[in-house]
């Protein structure tokens, strides 16, 4: 069984690489038929463009780039719709397809990534490692708290 599960993974993460791929190659593609270049210039410009560089700053490591982080997502996403809307209009369904589960799959990564840590986090740790969660309590009962009462005479 496990054998199975991790096959069934990989081959998953193979089709996601391979569609995520092509759709890159798309998206150079049409943005080198914008601007009126080769697909080498214009992956280079895009690369340029997403490129991130390590450098060292006061003890910590650090990422520079063109584009500062919270930027790159929403271009991106930007770039694919374009890319979507221009063979959507030339009426290239393929294409579409892939390019549509690119944006879909970007727009729902970091959800997803907030799931799979959350569960492996609970699957590690218990819930009570994580912050703002009650503990997880398998019995009912030891949340009951058994008390005996006697009354006074007077």
């Amino acid at each position: 069984m496990p054998r199975v599960a991790v096959a069934v993974v990989l081959v998953a993460l193979v089709a996601l690489s391979a569609s995520l791929t092509y759709a890159g190659f798309l998206v150079v593609g049409t943005v080198s038929h914008y601007l009126g270049t080769g697909r080498f210039a214009a992956g280079l410009l895009l690369g340029a463009l997403f490129a991130r560089l390590p450098y060292f700053s006061q003890g910590k490591f650090r990422t520079v780039g063109i584009l500062p982080s919270p930027a790159r997502r929403p271009l991106m996403i930007a770039l694919l719709a374009f890319c979507l809307l221009h063979f959507l209009y030339r009426g290239a369904w393929m294409p579409t397809l892939f390019l549509g589960f690119a944006t879909a799959f970007l727009l729902a990564a970091p959800w997803a990534r907030r799931k799979f840590v959350a569960r492996a986090m609970a699957l590690l740790f218990g819930s009570a490692g994580q912050p703002g969660q009650p503990a997880r309590r398998d019995n009912p009962e030891e949340t009951v708290i058994d008390v005996e009462f006697r009354e006074k005479k007077d």
